[in-house]
């Protein structure tokens, strides 16, 4: 009889020692389950910022893009604009013209 009682024992500590298996795979599933939905949580968090950031820097880039096409295109209006001569500035040219006539029929005299 004693025998018997002592199979019974070693069944019951099997079955228990099964079921806390069991229950311990269960329990790491969970939590590999909960790992991994932290793990994809913080993916989508990370994804988010950096397109934050990307989106910031284009709107950045796009701003100063158009200012700097802008100054340009002032630039080249202003370029473009007829500009009447100042007093000194035509006295300035009709220097300018004076040196270079010289120069020109000193080497042409050569």
């Amino acid at each position: 009889m004693p025998a018997d009682a002592e199979v019974e024992a070693a069944i019951a500590r099997v079955l228990d020692a099964e079921q806390a298996a069991r229950s311990a795979v269960r329990d790491a599933g969970l939590a590999a389950a909960e790992m991994l939905e932290a793990a994809r949580a913080q993916a989508r968090a990370l994804a988010e910022r950096t397109e934050r950031r990307i989106g910031a820097v284009r709107a950045a880039f796009e701003s100063r893009t158009a200012d700097e096409v802008a100054a340009l295109d002032a630039a080249a209006a202003a370029a473009g604009a007829p500009h009447e001569l100042t007093a000194e500035e035509l006295a300035r040219l009709d220097r300018a013209v004076a040196r270079l006539a010289v120069q020109l029929t000193r080497e042409g005299g050569r």
